[in-house]
């Protein structure tokens, strides 16, 4: 039996949907006839916006609590119940972001690009208000703090949409809301960089963040640093992606604000990117031929979010000079369609299932439940790059993987 083609699932999971447009197609989509071949770009915007358009779609009528299905591992219903409704938000603006904030968007993004950036400052406005039915969770147990950080994470990649152009008394009540965090002790691992990232966003906006709470984070990565590009998850090493899913991105944006305030020096950012571009490297030789990756480690129903770290370096134009721009857009093109385009990926309303490739429920952790699947979004951060950037406008071209394994000549690998 045949695959369906993407634009097939994508027109079926748009039907069950019934939302009133289809604001993740592309306007000129026709279904009488075979789709044109569509550009990376196009394909990943459409993927994205249909990953995003439930979450936000709901959220901004503060109805996301209604209408999102929870889906757990067996027997953490409850204890999830109170904490996946900030993971789906912050989550989705987190890798959405830089694409809200790209100015002057080609021709045919603009009303999509305006249509989102309205439906996420609804969204984070219902979120924070205390008098919302969608008044979200940020003290209590200690995931809000997770999901607080990725919240502010999406303010730092999108300050004039996610922040300027909110409404006042939402400003407030969003410091508020993240000051709130301050109340959770993060666990002594990747965590430090949550608390982190909270401070980053409120000494950026308010003018006041909790240096200690920064300094701390910063100075225990760098005792944790094992070499070769990689940091350790606390002080051991482990097996899993979890320098793209937080260390990496969220470190490297921690120490860049505080060096734009001032509070820190420019060459530790320096030394911290060198080492960054080393594990960008490393990120896009894991993309195998067919764009499937070594399935290691937990969390692996985050799908394309363990390339994070490899779409951020895209984005901040940190790819160091052995990775050709087309390379890279290939790389994480093939991952994006080898973890969204299998059968199971959405249920019929158009939500995320548990799952790295499909529906895999058993693949999900007990802290794992809806709202944690759209860490996915980050796989798509170079969407905040202009249509006239290299990324996008480079030749596809084989990716390291795809090289070796077809017999082409490659250079050697050496550690950093």
């Amino acid at each position: 039996m045949k695959r369906r083609s993407f634009v097939a699932q994508a027109v079926t999971g748009l039907s069950a949907l019934a939302l009133p447009a289809p604001a993740w197609a592309a306007p000129s989509l026709k279904l009488n006839k075979a789709p044109a071949k569509v550009s990376d770009r196009s394909y990943w915007l459409t993927t994205l916006l249909k990953v995003a358009e439930p979450v936000l779609a709901a959220a901004a009528q503060a109805k996301l609590k209604a209408a999102m299905p929870l889906k757990t591992a067996p027997g953490q219903e409850e204890s999830r119940r109170k904490v996946s409704h900030l993971e789906a938000l912050g989550r989705t603006l987190a890798g959405l972001a830089p694409w809200l904030e790209l100015p002057n968007a080609p021709a045919d993004e603009v009303a999509r690009q305006k249509r989102f950036a309205e439906l996420a400052r609804q969204a984070i406005a219902h979120a924070v208000d205390p008098q919302s039915p969608d008044f979200l969770n940020f003290t209590q147990g200690g995931q809000p703090v997770v999901d607080a950080a990725f919240l502010a994470h999406a303010l730092l990649r999108a300050p004039t949409q996610l922040w300027t152009q909110l409404p006042a008394a939402t400003q407030t009540q969003l410091v508020q809301a993240l000051q709130s965090t301050r109340v959770i002790k993060p666990v002594y691992s990747n965590w430090l960089l949550f608390s982190a990232i909270i401070e980053a966003a409120l000494l950026k906006f308010t003018g006041s963040g909790d240096l200690m709470r920064m300094d701390y984070a910063i100075k225990e990565h760098e005792t944790w640093y094992k070499g070769d590009g990689t940091y350790g998850d606390g002080p051991d090493f482990h097996w899993d992606y979890y320098n793209s899913y937080v260390i990496q991105p969220m470190l490297l944006d921690v120490v860049a604000t505080l060096v734009a305030a001032g509070k820190e020096n420019k060459e530790l950012l320096e030394k911290l990117q060198a080492r960054a571009r080393r594990y960008a490297v490393v990120q896009e030789r894991l993309v195998a031929p067919d764009g499937s990756f070594a399935a290691f480690g937990r969390s692996l129903a985050y799908r394309g979010g363990a390339f994070q770290h490899l779409a951020q370096a895209a984005l901040q134009q940190q790819l160091p000079p052995e990775l050709p721009a087309g390379q890279v857009r290939s790389a994480l093109t093939a991952v994006i369609r080898r973890t969204m385009e299998p059968r199971g990926t959405f249920d019929a309303q158009g939500w995320l299932q548990i799952g790295l490739c499909g529906h895999q429920p058993s693949i999900g952790e007990t802290y794992i439940s809806t709202g944690s699947l759209y860490l996915c979004t980050t796989a798509f951060l170079p969407l905040g790059l202009p249509s006239t950037n290299t990324f996008w406008t480079s030749p596809a071209q084989d990716w390291t993987a795809k090289q070796i394994w077809s017999g082409q000549n490659v250079k050697t690998d050496h550690a950093f």
